[in-house]
């Protein structure tokens, strides 16, 4: 047991350093990991897990929780969480500093700038991994085609579409 906290903590705090737009950016590096690493979880057990730490409240770092507590339990679920938000928490508090220093300079201003469409990039590779490691039917495809054109089509709200995945999922499955 204390081998897969040990091993829990390490993968999470390097993958909490490497979170730049977030926990969700890190999705393909976690996957990668838990999956094809370490074979804590199987190919199909992944996006189901993540389905749950996203349907949870609170932040994004659930799937490490989630995870963590599949591993190991509660204590795993404890640790992976801590090591996620740990020690980018410690480096955000010490690079802002440093950061506000340099608020004049030029390449701050460039860096800054970069930031978001780095962010969006690792975001979107996190959903493109979701989408190849859920889509296994045609159903499946179908129903996240119509989620990403409604979510970006109309202004229906997220929960509806949400519900109506769940409710065709069932239905069909």
């Amino acid at each position: 047991m204390m081998a897969k906290l040990v091993a829990l903590a390490w993968l999470f705090g390097k993958l909490s350093l490497l979170a730049v737009g977030g926990v969700n950016a890190t999705i393909p590096e976690i996957e990668h990991q838990v999956v094809d690493v370490h074979h804590w979880v199987t190919a199909s057990q992944f996006p189901q897990l993540y389905a749950i730490s996203q349907a949870a409240p609170g932040p994004n770092l659930m799937i490490s929780t989630v995870i963590g507590a599949h591993v190991a339990g509660v204590p795993g679920g404890i640790v992976a969480t801590l090591a996620m938000m740990l020690p980018a928490g410690i480096l955000v508090v010490l690079a802002s500093r440093l950061w506000e220093r340099f608020r004049e300079r030029r390449w701050r201003r460039i860096v800054q700038a970069a930031l978001l469409p780095i962010s969006a990039g690792l975001v979107l590779a996190a959903g493109c991994t979701l989408i190849r490691t859920a889509d296994r039917s045609i159903l499946l495809i179908g129903i996240t085609a119509v989620t990403t054109y409604l979510v970006f089509a109309t202004r229906l709200h997220p929960l509806w579409v949400l519900a109506g995945g769940a409710i065709l999922g069932l239905v069909f499955a």
